[in-house]
């Protein structure tokens, strides 16, 4: 039924315009607004959309990640664009904050609503 589907993931945010901002700016990437609703597009044609809730809690685990070549190279010129990289109780980062303790190596931040995105690059 669903195996030819366009299917789309979504999330929500607290506030559209610091979102629009961010995504765009800081992120660079592309984001279409209809209606309120944003559509981010990342590669290979996939879209996500961001919605507004005014009483939105953010997720306490992942909601976007962005595989890299070289997450060196995407930390640092993310911290160059203003993000923080968060550090989680049990997942030791190193001083740049990536996580290099089994799996991908993987460093997450938040977007201005508080949800948790990542880069990771597979060893």
């Amino acid at each position: 039924m669903f195996d030819s589907s366009k299917a789309f993931s979504g999330f929500a945010v607290n506030d559209i315009e610091k979102a629009k901002r961010f995504y765009r700016e800081t992120l660079g990437l592309e984001v279409s607004e209809e209606h309120g609703l944003l559509r981010l597009r990342l590669g290979g044609g996939t879209a996500v959309l961001v919605y507004p809730k005014p009483d939105h809690v953010p997720a306490t685990f992942t909601v976007l990640n962005f595989p890299v070549d070289d997450i060196e190279a995407a930390v640092d010129e993310l911290r160059r664009r203003g993000v923080t990289f968060e550090r989680y109780p049990g997942m030791e980062t190193d001083e740049k904050g990536v996580f290099r303790g089994g799996g991908p190596y993987i460093a997450w931040f938040t977007d201005p609503a508080g949800n948790v995105f990542s880069v990771l690059q597979d060893r």
